[in-house]
């Protein structure tokens, strides 16, 4: 089976055909700038080499049309016909309470999306676009929708709720969601797959580090809590994000500036963060060359920060599990960050983490232990595939109705 799974952002769609069960990659590539002067589509030939292709991509649908376009092109394609692709699978940010698994897509589905735009309106509008635009242009196709909250919606009461007035839970359902779910499982899952642990026993705290970056507590293959919360705003310190804030600075910032809420939401979702520590950027990459090699002090406290509220949420999440089997690093920072894996670890040797400081400075993206043998908790790195998780989902899912209409 074929399955062309999409992750339609505001103004980019990431996509990915696979061949399932398998999983064998068949083609990837990336729409950017949908809507803006410069748009274009960028992928592999089949020797591997990049390729550019420019174009007027206008909305979604377009860039939809460019991507099935590629995928069927005599140059660049990987299928004769758009029949080949059997299923397609969508990202989906947020399904509140609605969704505690991945759903086929039909219309009592896309109305419980669009009635979570208010706790997603930067990412489920464009979620949805997608996969109206599939409609039109692969009707027959089954869809599956793939929910970023879905896993943690395993979490018990104590850890998802807020102690504010609980009718206003009731009224707008105002609680912890959380985000990353299709990274935290897959990443979770595999570790054990690794080490030869039971999934359904073990205890796994999940760090996915990227411009957005949370963490994940994985008890017996359940979620149990996560950093993010109603809005991915809450927990880390993130690229432009200021994670945990006391409510009262930012009610204290909005009377001091006399900004409005929009304003104020700019401020924690935008200009915050790393990049607001330093000034400089929010790529960690940029802030470790001004710490490393020019000895910036703001810098070198973004990184201080940075490290320290990661290392909390794991000594957190491992007295909330009664215990940690392993600690696994996952997204662009916890792949390709020795530094930043080395910091977060530095100081958990009471917990039993005997950590190997030449293997973690070896290696890039790789799937790799980075604790000593016999360390009591075992660090790894595990590079994330969520595109792998929401194929999987969409195989299940469609399997059974497309052998039915068969």
């Amino acid at each position: 089976m074929k399955i062309l799974v999409l992750n339609c952002g505001s103004s980019s769609i990431k996509y990915q055909l696979l061949a399932m069960p398998e999983a064998t990659e068949l083609a990837n590539g990336i729409v950017e700038k949908i809507g803006l002067t410069g748009a274009f589509l960028k992928t592999k030939d089949k020797d591997g080499n990049k390729v550019i292709l420019e174009g007027d991509i206008m909305d979604h649908k377009i860039g939809i049309e460019y991507i099935l376009g590629v995928l069927k092109s005599e140059k660049y394609g990987v299928v004769k016909e758009l029949n080949e692709i059997d299923a397609i699978g969508h990202r989906v940010v947020h399904g509140g309470e609605a969704f505690k698994d991945s759903a086929l897509i039909d219309e009592s589905v896309l109305a419980e999306i669009e009635k979570c735009i208010d706790l997603a309106p930067l990412h489920n509008p464009p979620n949805l676009l997608g996969v109206r635009s599939m409609m039109e242009l692969l009707p027959e196709a089954p869809q599956v929708a793939v929910f970023d909250t879905a896993f943690h919606q395993s979490m018990p009461a104590h850890a998802y709720m807020y102690a504010i007035p609980y009718e206003l839970y009731k009224k707008y359902g105002i609680r912890r969601y959380g985000f990353h779910g299709t990274s935290h499982k897959y990443v979770s899952r595999r570790a054990c797959e690794i080490l030869g642990l039971d999934y359904s026993k073990a205890k796994i705290i999940t760090c996915h580090l990227g411009g957005g970056a949370s963490v994940a507590a994985v008890d017996g293959g359940k979620s149990v809590d996560t950093s993010m919360g109603l809005t991915p705003v809450e927990g880390m310190i993130m690229g432009t994000r200021a994670g945990d804030l006391d409510l009262g600075v930012l009610t204290f910032i909005m009377k001091k500036e006399d900004i409005s809420v929009n304003t104020a939401n700019t401020l924690i979702n935008k200009r915050s963060g790393v990049l607001g520590i330093t000034g400089i950027s929010s790529d960690m990459r940029d802030i470790e060359l001004e710490a490393f090699e020019k000895g910036n002090d703001r810098a070198q406290l973004a990184l201080d920060m940075y490290d320290y509220r990661i290392k909390k949420y794991i000594g957190a999440y491992a007295v909330a599990m009664g215990g940690v089997d392993a600690i696994v690093f996952t997204g662009g920072v916890g792949e390709n960050g020795d530094a930043t894996r080395e910091g977060v670890c530095r100081g958990l040797e009471f917990m039993g983490v005997d950590f190997d400081h030449e293997i973690n400075k070896s290696f890039r993206a790789e799937e790799k232990v980075i604790t000593k043998p016999g360390s009591k908790v075992t660090v790894m790195v595990v590079p994330t595939n969520e595109e792998l998780v929401i194929a999987e989902d969409t195989y299940r899912l469609s399997e059974q109705v497309l052998s039915v209409s068969s």
